[in-house]
């Protein structure tokens, strides 16, 4: 099973590009593959079949950190996506830390959609790539809410029907 769907695997294969051979990132680690830093030297290379089963099982490792983080909670598939993304290119303990988490422990959607622009710098240098990736985790992170509607405010539907139920007929429809 995939740790993430397998459309946003695709964007997490856009979002860092494939490189055979060992490289510098704008924070000046040694980087290869799709971003894999563990173990990775100056003369490391990589083939792209390598690559693909290597971040799956790197990705696993994230939504098991990511799923940890978050027990309290019910995430969406599109959430799952957006954070362990979002780990996976910064790490878990910048997750960890961050009020991106606090803002998802306690419910607060929006609240964390906008905490993801905040992590757009590498370097000390704000990315155009990182502020488009965070734009799309953000996009993700809110896609499968969009579609329940404003939340529901039980306490004013309960208020709605004791009305409905006061009436002379109970709430039932009457012929006159």
């Amino acid at each position: 099973m995939l740790p993430v769907s397998p459309r946003w695997l695709d964007q997490i294969k856009k979002f860092e590009g494939f490189r055979a051979s060992a490289y510098r990132d704008p924070a000046g680690v040694w980087t290869g593959g799709y971003g894999f830093t563990k173990s990775v030297t100056s003369t490391t290379t990589i083939s792209r079949t390598e690559a693909d089963t290597r971040l799956i099982a790197e990705l696993q490792e994230y939504a098991g950190a990511v799923e940890n983080l978050c027990a309290a909670v019910d995430l969406t598939e599109g959430q799952k996506d957006a954070l362990i993304d979002f780990a996976y290119n910064l790490g878990v303990g910048a997750l960890a830390k961050s009020t991106l988490l606090k803002c998802v422990l306690a419910g607060d959607m929006d609240g964390a959609a906008k905490q993801f622009g905040k992590w757009v710098y590498a370097g000390g240098k704000k990315l155009p790539g990182l502020v488009q990736r965070r734009a799309r985790e953000a996009e993700r992170y809110l896609a499968d809410t969009l579609d329940r509607g404003p939340p529901r405010d039980l306490a004013r539907d309960a208020r709605a029907q004791a009305d409905v139920t006061s009436l002379p007929s109970g709430g039932r429809p009457t012929l006159s």
